[in-house]
């Protein structure tokens, strides 16, 4: 998990949870490991930030965590944080490897390709385009071209360089991604009907792994519930080496930016939605029949 921000987000949020209980400010904390109290919010968010263990161990004295195991719980979290930092350096992935094609994505998709590249379990829900992760290469530069059509050939081709590199995850018999598409998905021609043919049959054998599943929901369905919650992706994390569970995170993307979605009840709501999509779905083999009939639809 090199170049990951999950540690460093677990340790935050244990970290805000000690300080709230000891009722003691951000400018207090500040004071006691001797940073500012802006560097004590970017700690907390998860940022990273320059402070050694013995600041650690202050703040842990000034919010009164005088329990054994509460205090393992953040000097484990800790020691993991510099574990992979050490790893990330060795690999030479300190920034992760997508930042070199960070000229290429908005500032805010940073974030999530860090979420992506630790995730385990990806569930996506889309209205009108097929997910990143699944898009062929002709597919992806239509959208490209369309989204921004002042780019050079070279920053193209480095999206579309950037989609390939993000897409050896799915490779990875360890990490899920359950793909939930409207119909309309299939319907609409990005590149026209030759571009169509070849991506849908992409989706069709990619639909084959054993490690992803993909699911069409029909545009006749009577419930509008999968209309309501637009497209959205539900990421969920490997538990860290020290066992602290690490929350999902619901990532909603607009035309001008992006939220990150971690609240409880906000997932609880998404997990409900899921279910009821996932009820109004075709199966995977009903699924992959519809696929392959318009595949050679478009080839026609």
């Amino acid at each position: 998990m090199a170049g990951s921000s999950l540690p460093r987000r677990a340790l935050g949020r244990t970290l805000r949870r000690y300080r709230e209980r000891a009722e003691k400010s951000q400018l207090a904390a500040g004071i006691a490991a001797e940073i500012s109290p802006q560097s004590i919010s970017r700690l907390e968010d998860g940022q990273k930030i320059r402070i050694a263990t013995s600041q650690i161990k202050d703040l842990l004295e000034l919010y009164q965590v005088a329990d054994s195991a509460e205090r393992e719980e953040v000097l484990g979290l800790w020691r993991e944080v510099k574990d992979q930092d050490q790893a990330a350096r060795t690999a030479g992935t300190v920034k992760g490897w997508w930042r070199s094609y960070s000229d290429q994505y908005v500032a805010h998709f940073d974030h999530y390709l860090s979420l992506e590249a630790a995730a385990n379990h990806l569930t996506t829900h889309q209205l009108t385009l097929l997910p990143g992760l699944l898009q062929i290469p002709d597919y992806r530069r239509v959208m490209i071209r369309t989204a921004s059509p002042e780019l050079s050939l070279v920053d193209i081709e480095r999206r579309v360089e950037l989609s390939a590199r993000r897409q050896e995850r799915l490779q990875d018999r360890t990490f899920r991604m359950d793909i939930l598409l409207s119909e309309a998905v299939l319907h609409s021609r990005p590149g026209g009907s030759d571009v169509m043919s070849r991506q849908l049959s992409h989706l069709a054998a990619v639909s084959e792994q054993p490690n992803i599943t993909i699911r069409v929901v029909p545009l006749d369905v009577e419930s509008p519930l999968w209309l309501m919650v637009q497209s959205f992706t539900l990421l969920e994390f490997p538990p860290l080496a020290t066992r602290v569970i690490e929350p999902p995170v619901v990532y909603v993307e607009g035309y001008e930016g992006a939220l990150y979605l971690e609240q409880d009840e906000a997932i609880a709501r998404y997990r409900q939605a899921l279910t009821d999509i996932q009820r109004l779905a075709l199966s995977e083999e009903e699924t992959r029949a519809l696929v392959r009939t318009m595949a050679k639809e478009y080839a026609a």
